[in-house]
Formats: C-alpha cells, structure tokens, sequence
C-alpha cells in the first residue's frame, strides 16, 4: 500500500520510511507541506501520516485544504503536540486518527492498515473475497485454504486487486500504487505479476478488460 510521509525531522522521517517498508507499506517522504500538497493533488495514496509542525504550509492547513477539496484520504497525525486542544483542534480539522511522537512503529503500522480497511468500508483485519483470504498484517494469502507462496510485488498486487474486488483498476493506477517515486519499471511489470498470480492461484482469478485494466471478480469460486 502507498502512503504518504510528511515529515520535516529528516532522521525521523528516514526512520518512518525505513520501518514502514519493512512491515509491506511503499511510503514515500516529504519534509514540508507545500510539497505534500503538490504530491496529493496528482498521486494516489492510501493514507497520509502528517506532522503538524511543518515549515511553510503547516500540517492542520495542510490537512483542511485536503478536506475543504472533497478528498476522502485517511490521515494519520504524529506530532510531538500533545495537549488535548491541539489533538481535538486536529480531529475536528478532518483527521482520522493521532499519534504522540515518539510512538512505536508497529502500533503505527497497525493503526494505517486499520484506517484504510476501514475507508475501503471493511471492517475485518483479515480480507475475504470468496476461498480467497488475505491477511495484510501478516502478510499471508491463501486460496482454498491454500497458502499461497507470492513474492512482495504479488502480495501487494493482490491486495490492490482485492481490496477493491468488482471494481477495474487501470495499469497505470496499479503502477502508482505499487511503485515508488523514480523506480525503474519495465512497461510489462503489471502483466508479468498478473501472471504469475494466475499461475500460483487460478488461471480465471483476475480478468483482464482490453485497454481498460484488471479486475478480481466478488464472486471467483
């Protein structure tokens, strides 16, 4: 899942980037909120951790900018401001959830997938789309009851691909999500991994629609 950081602390923001990559997320770091504000307006994230004690832009008008143009992003905010005010002053300004620095990162991690299971209207950890289960905190899919044995980029993909189940998802929006900034993607990457997914699971599971994207049917068998 892509999410972003804005962080101006550098050795925090390396931190967070660092240990989120570690538990399946592909967060990318910006350090001031003129620059966030840029990046959301023409990427697609999952969810945002936004400090509030940014340069520029502060985080809170960073956060009701968002809001004021209708986006619907969950966001998470850490900041080392901890008076009451300032945590309601946040939440009133359309944040989803708040964290006091300094925090642990696995509490952190679990609060992300819980605000996105829940912004994608699921509301159970564990993702079900008929014998298809899939566990992203543990990071474990099966099919049938069958463990599935896919490589990181398999495993995010499906959980693109079921966590929106029924809906088309372009290449290029599968491509935003499951690559960072700058990396170098050979122009086949999204079909060589939907083949591998139907190999290692079922040949139907994922259907390809000419020109318009892939889809993972709500009722596979």
């Amino acid at each position: 899942m892509r999410i972003l950081i804005v962080e101006d602390d550098a050795l925090l923001g390396d931190g967070l980037q660092a240990g989120l990559k570690t538990v399946g997320f592909l967060p990318e770091w910006l350090q001031d909120g003129q620059s966030a504000w840029r990046a959301l307006t023409v990427e697609t994230f999952a969810a945002l951790v936004l400090d509030l004690g940014l340069p520029g832009l502060r985080g809170i008008d960073l956060l009701k900018r968002l809001r004021g143009a209708g986006h619907s992003l969950p966001v998470l905010i850490l900041t080392a401001q901890d008076a009451v005010a300032e945590r309601i002053a946040g939440l009133d300004a359309g944040a989803d959830d708040y964290l006091v620095k300094p925090c642990d990162l696995g509490e952190l991690a679990a609060r992300l997938r819980a605000l996105i299971r829940r912004s994608a209207g699921q509301a159970r950890p564990v993702l079900r789309v008929g014998p298809l289960e899939l566990d992203p905190a543990a990071h474990i899919a099966t099919y049938q009851g069958r463990l599935l044995d896919l490589s990181a980029k398999e495993f995010a993909l499906l959980h693109e691909l079921v966590r929106e189940a029924g809906r088309v998802l372009s290449k290029e929006t599968l491509m935003q999500r499951l690559y960072a900034w700058g990396a170098e993607i050979e122009s086949n990457a999204i079909e060589v991994h939907i083949h591998h997914l139907r190999k290692k699971i079922a040949p139907g599971i994922v259907v390809t629609l000419r020109g318009v994207g892939y889809l993972l049917p709500r009722d596979i068998a």
